[in-house]
């Protein structure tokens, strides 16, 4: 078997109906714009992926994949997997241009390409550990108050989520009385996490935590940027709550943030930590610093469906990450809808094991590229 070509169809669609009257945060494109990906073969078994696009940069990383990666991937055996895996690696050292997120969204199609081989989902191929996965919910809400945390957190609780994430970095004065008023919501054993997404000051992570730890929360994520290791090492000491680290950290960058104690739970996903290849490895490596690796929801269907295979074929991930419903378009059936008991269950198709919507993906479709041309 040997890949013929890709096709990329760049999608767009309006998600502003997320956030309601005040519009998407500044940072993120109420044009939700990305490349959905196929890997053709001389066997006629395709394999699908997708590019990551809230910030409006989806578009551009199609041209990108096929600039990039088009002709180094032609002719190649996707079932020798790990060799090209590994030799897409070596590329990208002089890919100085981009981080391992294409190389990521190629593994995925891979994958899926192997488990339709095989007619296996791809957790099975992986080796199940489970068949469902608690999922929390990630907030949407845009520069609130205490009083619309409080009732976003008992909307979350009412839709069944499992737990509640919040992300607020606008300084303590504002933030911590969003913090109480999350916990007030839901009471004291519900599930709470804080994510600052790196841009604390150590001071202000530092006296922010306190309050976490006062709350209970289950976790702090990100609380000053991921390779301020000796930081994150000191809050790791200093906190109760445990500190989460390494979203954005490459996958050969996650070790030594584990060696070092510099964080008590790290964070990966398909896209960053390059691929299902890549992220099944790191939470192996997790798994043997005695740390969980919970896996980091991108609001990208494919992707997340990617994410979840990972999940259910490791045991150190407690949670699944939850987005709104309107960023998983484009597949049949709500795959990643949660059960009445705040669970997502395998798909048990083949490969990815979720059907696509052609029609949904036809008619979002701006833009086609193509290697071979």
């Amino acid at each position: 078997m040997r890949i013929s070509g890709i096709t990329s169809r760049i999608i767009s669609y309006d998600v502003s109906a997320i956030y309601g009257d005040v519009g998407p945060p500044v940072e993120i494109s109420s044009d939700y714009r990305y490349s959905f990906d196929t890997l053709h073969t001389d066997e006629g078994i395709e394999g699908h992926t997708m590019q990551f696009g809230w910030l409006g940069e989806g578009q551009a990383m199609g041209h990108a994949l096929h600039q990039g990666y088009g002709r180094f991937l032609l002719g190649r055996d996707p079932l020798a997997h790990e060799k090209l895996w590994q030799d897409l690696r070596r590329q990208n050292r002089h890919q100085y241009n981009l981080t391992d997120a294409l190389l990521g969204a190629i593994d995925v199609a891979l994958w899926d390409i192997r488990g339709k081989v095989a007619g296996l989902p791809i957790a099975t191929m992986l080796g199940l550990a489970r068949t469902t996965i608690p999922t929390y919910a990630t907030a949407i809400t845009v520069d609130p108050t205490p009083e619309q945390v409080f009732e976003e957190a008992r909307l979350r609780v009412r839709q069944g989520y499992r737990g509640f994430k919040i992300q607020f970095w606008d300084g303590l004065e504002r933030d911590i009385p969003r913090f109480r008023a999350a916990r007030e919501a839901v009471g004291p054993d519900y599930p709470l996490f804080q994510d600052a997404a790196g841009f604390y000051s150590w001071t202000d992570a530092l006296a922010a935590g306190y309050v976490l730890d006062e709350l209970g929360y289950r976790w702090f994520e990100e609380p000053i940027p991921d390779r301020e290791v000796f930081q994150l090492k000191r809050l790791t000491d200093e906190l109760r709550t445990p500190i989460l680290a390494g979203e954005t950290s490459r996958l050969h960058e996650l070790p030594e943030i584990l060696r070092v104690g510099a964080a008590d739970i790290v964070r990966g996903d398909v896209l960053i930590k390059a691929g299902i290849t890549g992220l099944r490895k790191a939470a192996a490596t997790a798994e043997l610093f005695g740390s969980n690796i919970e896996i980091h929801g991108l609001g990208a269907p494919l992707l997340d469906v990617a994410n979840l295979h990972v999940a259910l074929s490791i045991e150190n991930c407690a949670f699944s990450e939850g987005h709104e419903a309107l960023y998983y378009e484009g597949l049949v059936g709500a795959p990643l809808a949660i059960d009445a008991d705040g669970l997502r269950h395998l798909p048990t198709g083949p490969g990815l094991g979720v059907e696509i919507d052609w029609d949904w993906i036809d008619d979002h479709t701006v833009e086609v590229i193509r290697t071979p041309a």
